[in-house]
């Protein structure tokens, strides 16, 4: 081999070399650290890539950490990285709390963030209050009219109570069952309209805020709308009901009836069954009679006279009890 082609790929090795190492060794971080008098090793940072730590994630929060005034060591970043923590937000946190003179220290805000909760935020909403509105809440006064709110709750983080404490779904949900209760209780709609601070008075007088993660500074009553008189309402389905169990009643006892009637009826004829049966034997004892002697001839006759006599006078009478029937009809 010729020395020249034994140069070239001496030199391509090289370049081989050295873009590997400053792959795996951030020579251009280490000397943005140095620059920016934050004491990291290079071993250190060749020690992230063997852990599998972003060495960028780690230096740059210190860099920016180190500017501000805060005391971080790079052990304390690392551990929040492994543990799945977002080491910038919380950099950037705690700078937001120095600078707004919150007490902040970082193993509570590695332990909000690790929490799931937003920690630079919360700092935000320390300094800056947040307006949570709650949606509309329909409650009933005790003279039945419905009214509809609408609040707009003021409140702050608090930052010892981030990790396990409730979010802004518990302070709806409080609110409303506050306001709700403040309206139940108002013997008249008209009393809510008149003063509707009444209900922010008695709301936050229940320190709706105990086990949240907020604080909450004012409740203000946004819209109130006068809706259906439930009441009424009420009243008239009650008294809807009411009529219905009542014909349902009246129905069974109009079935009874009806029942009972014809049972009756079935018992007349049961009985007229009974005379024609009865009659029946009569003719039978007769000719019994008059075979036996004790019976004459003479006495049926008579007897047979004074049944076509009463038989006439029946007739009669029937007779008399139409005509008048039919001289109403002529009138």
């Amino acid at each position: 081999m010729s020395p020249l082609f034994v140069t070239l790929a001496l030199f391509f090795l090289g370049i081989v070399f050295l873009s590997v190492l400053l792959t795996f060794i951030p020579v251009g971080l280490w000397i943005s650290a140095l620059a920016a008098g934050v004491n990291v090793g290079i071993f250190t940072l060749v020690g992230m890539r063997l852990r599998r730590v972003v060495p960028s994630k780690i230096v740059n929060p210190l860099i920016k950490a180190h500017k501000a005034g805060l005391s971080i060591t790079t052990n304390q970043l690392e551990a929040h990285y492994l543990a799945g923590g977002n080491v910038d937000r919380v950099v950037n946190a705690l700078i937001a709390a120095e600078r707004a003179a919150i007490p902040l220290q970082f193993e509570r805000a590695a332990a909000i963030d690790l929490a799931g909760r937003d920690v630079l935020e919360a700092v935000q909403m320390s300094v800056n209050p947040k307006v949570i509105e709650t949606p509309t809440v329909s409650a009933v006064a005790q003279n039945g009219i419905e009214l509809k709110v609408s609040a707009k709750v003021t409140v702050r983080a608090n930052i010892d109570r981030l990790v396990g404490g409730a979010g802004e779904e518990t302070i709806i949900a409080r609110v409303g069952e506050g306001i709700v209760t403040s309206i139940g209780s108002s013997s008249s709609h008209k009393d809510v309209l008149e003063k509707p601070d009444s209900i922010s008075r008695t709301v936050l007088d229940k320190g709706l805020d105990a086990g949240t993660a907020f604080e909450i500074l004012s409740i203000d009553i946004a819209d109130v709308e006068v809706g259906k008189n439930i009441g009424a309402e009420l009243q008239m389905d009650q008294a809807e009901a009411d009529k219905r169990i009542a014909q349902a009643k009246a129905e069974e006892r109009r079935a009874m009836a009806v029942a009972k009637e014809q049972e009756m009826r079935a018992s007349v004829e049961e009985m007229r069954a009974k005379v024609v049966e009865a009659e029946a034997e009569v003719p039978r004892a007769m000719a019994q009679a008059l075979r036996e002697g004790k019976l004459g001839v003479m006495d049926y006759y008579n007897m047979q006279n004074i049944i076509s006599d009463t038989e006439m006078r029946g007739n009669i009478a029937q007779t008399g009890k139409v005509k008048p029937e039919n001289d109403s009809q002529k009138k």
